[in-house]
């Protein structure tokens, strides 16, 4: 899933002791350490679902050092990460002899994870053609090697991991439809870090720490500002985007100051007009800017409030109290949208 690390909040007094890596005290977060309580210490299958970098592999960890099987080993497998014709290799195992290149004999991860937890990640990646042995291990619990007609017993809990859309997949034929139920007997759906705004101050801080340290730059300040552009900015890339940004702010820091490493207007290619003079005119410049580049498209992952890091309505809101509309960059004879007389009619 990554490098990303998160860490408990002091804050959190009903997690802090559970789940020592997970930091956020949000609703959306807790939510879900509600479900990994619920169902960790049962050996039922758990599906993971959510965005890339949202932690996909820690909520996996969460789930197998609070179980029964806390002792024993967590083997995790990235299957998009394998060359399909070796993943039945990896996955299974192998004998001496069974293809070319097999001078050996091989134990796979699930003979690894006996009595232990599995964790396969992108699972959606996993061929059709090798999609029923899986499944026959989840069912039975039993499998053979490749190039063995031994068939070998093992006991395994099943984590798995997907960003992609199982239940499309099974409709356009490239997902058995039994073996998504079958992985799909607890899903977890894990929020993306836009949805848990409240969490990202304590974040931020927190990879400031740990950056901080491994750069020998202790940061000492972050300013408001800047803490308020990240808390509003639409993280695409989830916690992993966060990290990366973190560890370059730190690295360009100065004095203890901590600078907003998202991309400026500038950056972006804005000009802002010479007589524009006020953090008000600024800001009006850019937003026009915007508005024009997306062809006054206010919602949606391609309109003027994603490319600004900004919710739909605060936007709206925005626009509103700068007194923007589209004639302010088109003639008189157009439409003027949206209409300033009805500001409660904007389209999405």
């Amino acid at each position: 899933m990554g490098t990303f690390e998160i860490i408990e909040n002091s804050g959190q007094v009903s997690y802090a002791r559970r789940f020592e890596q997970l930091i956020g005290n949000s609703p959306a977060l807790e939510a879900v350490l509600e479900h990994v309580e619920r169902v960790a210490p049962t050996d039922s299958t758990v599906l993971i679902q959510g965005e890339t970098g949202t932690g996909k592999e820690l909520i996996a960890r969460a789930i197998h050092n609070i179980s029964s099987r806390c002792g024993r080993s967590f083997v995790k497998l990235n299957c998009a990460a394998i060359p399909l014709d070796l993943l039945e290799s990896e996955l299974f195992g192998h004998e001496r002899g069974a293809f070319t290149g097999a001078v050996a004999q091989r134990i796979g991860r699930f003979e690894l994870a006996d009595k232990g937890t599995i964790f396969l990640d992108e699972v959606g990646d996993i061929p059709l053609t090798l999609q029923p042995k899986l499944l026959r291990v989840l069912q039975e619990q039993e499998f053979e090697r490749l190039g063995s007609t031994r068939t070998r017993q093992v006991d395994v809990r099943l984590v798995a991991a997907t960003n992609r859309d199982l239940t499309a997949m099974m409709k356009r034929g490239e997902f058995r439809s039994d073996l998504y139920y079958r992985l799909n007997v607890f899903p977890i759906l894990l929020p993306p870090l836009r949805a848990r705004c409240e969490d990202i101050p304590v974040l931020v801080t927190h990879f400031a720490e740990i950056f901080g340290r491994r750069a020998d730059r202790q940061i000492e300040h972050i300013p408001p500002e800047t803490m308020s552009a990240l808390s509003s900015y639409q993280w695409p890339g989830n916690i992993r985007e966060l990290q990366n940004l973190i560890e370059r702010a730190v690295i360009l820091s100065n004095n203890g100051v901590l600078p907003n490493p998202l991309p400026t207007a500038a950056s972006q290619g804005v000009i802002i007009p010479p007589t524009v003079t006020t953090l008000r005119d600024s800001e009006r410049a850019l937003i026009l800017h915007t508005l024009e580049a997306v062809g006054w498209v206010i919602g949606g992952p391609k309109g003027a409030a994603a490319k600004l890091g900004l919710k739909r309505t605060t936007l709206i809101c925005k626009m509103q109290k700068l007194g923007i509309f589209r004639s302010c960059l088109q003639s008189s004879q157009d439409v003027i949208w949206p209409a300033p007389q009805e500001p409660a009619l904007l389209p999405s």
